[in-house]
């Protein structure tokens, strides 16, 4: 009898506070904020200047209603789709189940009451992105499909409960104090953290635009729910308008979405200077963060996609509006250079290297994007031709193509399938997203990557987390060289030698990676076939000198005294074998490859060693990898001609099934 009286008061308790959460009241403030001069404001105007605060909110969610001046290149209510997945989240979140992040599937359940400080496992994506709301857009198109009211309703309550659970903690003590809130002080700073963060405040103020067109229509979109949203609205822009982030792809998305507030709600006094700031800051950033040669500063083929888009959405939804002649003609240009880089180094099934946080997109998202570039440079054959796999426009002239600046360089023999691909990543110092990794490669071939690279599987978190992420961010995890198994402490890569035609391709590139070792790297591409990788360690750094080589999940095949490896791979297959003056070992290493967020397989990796002391200044080390049928035997040789480091050149000889190649290069 005792536990059920409890359950009866709980019960009320709980609804009580539901009803009190969701309940709105009209906010008034807002009508100072808008510009009540703007075009169709009339009516709203002369209402609330008459005192009359209800009927003006009615006016202004009519006129809301009936707008048809301002447009979302990306929203085509006439067509308008729901996949399976957005159906469930939309779903699942009627019931507080919410899609939070990809890596972390099934969805947990906030709770009845919902608690927005969950965190279940201490990975801070999963907290920060919890504030992202996306499941909300899902409710928003299941609700416009089916005119349920029952999605609008759930998303105004979850609305209403955010702002009321998350409130702006970014100020004084005391100044919070006087808001009389629930919450302590102390309590809503900690969760700011996650609730407040810029980039989390930019992603809701572009995602509350489309809730917007989803939900406006509905009974329960009341005219004082209108001026709560509004309200809510303004104060996330202007929080992002003094809280910009410093630099990066954080910066850039935030200044993408700060057009969008002030493009699609120009009714807001301080729309023009939210667009200002966000056009000023693309423009600014685009020769900040974007080498000449079009890569991005960060070095990692996710993120350059993503700021692709950034700069991309950005001028699809200026120009919609009629204000994309706020964006130069050098803007355009760096944009397409962007794409043209992002063209190259991507593998003939328009899948890209995973190196540093990088991450793999589905065929058809990537062919999308294509796409919405092509309309965007319509001129471009060559991005047209992607855009139709092939059906119009032009492949390239060329086949292989270096980017001196950014530090990736792209070995090709053909741009369709079946095609032998190497794209080599050794670039100047960059951000968080890279790695330690200069003189890596991923090998395509035939129609698979034989070499992926490791990624990333995480980012950043608890110690457990951030020991997860560590694992995948190790030098000796990747496809080069290391000392004492040890990451990089410096990675600064120079260019000494850049030759993409000929029978034998050459490339050259320089990393002082240790304080006391510097590597170089040359890397011949013969016959449009097979790769031949010098490495040489010089300097007085002692201890193991290794060369790391990580290959797909499967089977392969090790030969200890010759120092050479057979894949057993179901359908391409290499042999990769390798040659020193010194005494070296082949060693198995640990190996996993993530491509997606908190997924990894597992797979072979091996490691050639030497032992370097005082007196010896240089290791030295020649890799043939060398493409296989499945009864083919290859016979492979390879040694220096010059026997001692040449600061300006080198030479070897080659030997594969009796053909001799002398390879060398000077610079």
């Amino acid at each position: 009898m005792k536990r059920t009286l409890i359950n009866i008061i709980i019960c009320i308790t709980l609804i009580f506070f539901s009803i009190n959460v969701s309940a709105q009241k009209l906010r008034s403030e807002v009508f100072d904020l808008i510009n009540l001069e703007y075009p169709g404001l009339k009516e709203v105007k002369i209402l609330y200047e008459e005192g009359k605060n209800a009927e003006a909110a009615k006016a202004l969610l009519k006129y809301y209603r009936t707008r048809t001046n301002i447009y979302h290149p990306e929203v085509d209510l006439k067509n308008l789709k729901i996949s399976e997945k957005e159906k469930k989240w939309a779903d699942d979140a009627l019931e507080h189940t919410f899609f939070v992040h990809e890596g972390y599937q099934p969805s947990f359940n906030y709770g009845k009451d919902i608690n927005w400080k969950y965190w279940p496992i201490k990975d801070n994506e999963l907290r920060w992105q919890l504030h992202r709301q996306k499941w909300f857009i899902p409710m928003g198109k299941a609700y416009k499909i089916t005119k349920d009211e029952k999605y609008a309703k759930e998303w105004i309550f979850q609305f209403m409960d955010w702002i009321n659970k998350n409130p702006y903690a970014l100020i004084s003590k005391n100044e919070y104090e006087q808001k009389n809130l629930n919450i302590p002080f102390e309590d809503a700073k900690e969760n700011a953290q996650f609730a407040w963060r810029p980039l989390e405040v930019s992603h809701r103020l572009e995602a509350q635009i489309e809730q917007f067109i989803y939900f406006i229509d509905s009974p329960n979109f009341t005219p004082e729910f209108l001026t709560e949203f509004l309200l809510n609205y303004h104060l996330h822009a202007t929080h992002i308008l003094h809280n910009y982030s410093e630099q990066g792809n954080h910066l850039l998305f935030e200044a993408q979405r700060m057009i969008y507030a002030g493009t699609f709600f120009p009714e807001f006094k301080d729309a023009t200077l939210w667009r200002k700031s966000g056009i000023d800051i693309l423009n600014k950033e685009i020769n900040e963060q974007v080498y000449e040669d079009g890569g991005h500063f960060e070095l990692d083929p996710h993120y350059h996609l993503a700021v692709i888009n950034i700069f991309c959405k950005a001028l699809q939804f200026t120009q919609a509006n009629g204000f994309s002649n706020e964006f130069s003609a050098e803007f355009l240009n760096k944009v397409e250079k962007m794409i043209i880089f992002y063209m190259n180094i991507s593998f003939p099934d328009y899948s890209n290297p995973c190196f540093s946080d990088a991450k793999l997109a589905e065929k058809r998202e990537i062919i999308n994007n294509y796409k919405k570039w092509s309309k965007i440079f319509p001129d471009n054959k060559e991005i047209e031709y992607f855009a139709t796999e092939g059906k119009k426009g032009e492949l390239p002239a060329y086949l292989s193509k270096g980017f001196l600046n950014s530090g990736f360089y792209v070995f090709r023999n053909s741009w369709t399938i079946p095609a032998t691909v190497m794209v080599l990543k050794a670039g100047p110092q960059a951000f968080w997203h890279c790695q330690p990794d200069n003189g890596t490669f991923e090998l395509w071939l035939n129609d698979e990557n034989l070499f992926p690279d490791s990624g990333s599987y995480i980012y950043g978190g608890d110690d457990k987390v951030m020991s997860e992420r560590n694992w995948f961010r190790q030098t000796k995890v990747h496809n080069t060289l290391t000392l004492n198994d040890s990451n990089y402490q410096n990675t600064n890569s120079k260019c000494l030698l850049w030759q993409p035609n000929g029978k034998v391709q050459k490339l050259v590139i320089e990393t002082q990676c240790y304080d006391n070792l510097k590597h170089r790297r040359s890397v011949f591409f013969v016959d449009n076939n097979f790769f031949v990788i010098v490495d040489e360690a010089v300097g007085n750094g002692t201890g193991k000198v290794g060369i790391h080589y990580q290959l797909k999940e499967g089977e392969i095949s090790l030969d200890k005294q010759k120092h050479s490896l057979v894949t057993c791979f179901p359908k391409n297959n290499i042999m990769l074998q390798c040659f020193s003056p010194d005494e070296i070992c082949l060693k198995e290493e640990e190996g996993w490859y993530s491509t997606a967020y908190r997924k990894k397989k597992s797979r072979p990796a091996v490691v050639l060693e030497t032992q370097k002391n005082a007196n010896k200044p240089v290791s030295r080390f020649i890799t043939i990898i060398y493409p296989m049928n499945d009864k083919e035997k290859n016979e492979l040789f390879a040694t220096f001609g010059n026997k001692n480091f040449d600061e300006n050149g080198l030479k070897i000889q080659v030997k594969v099934n009796q053909k001799t190649y002398n390879l060398e290069n000077h610079f």
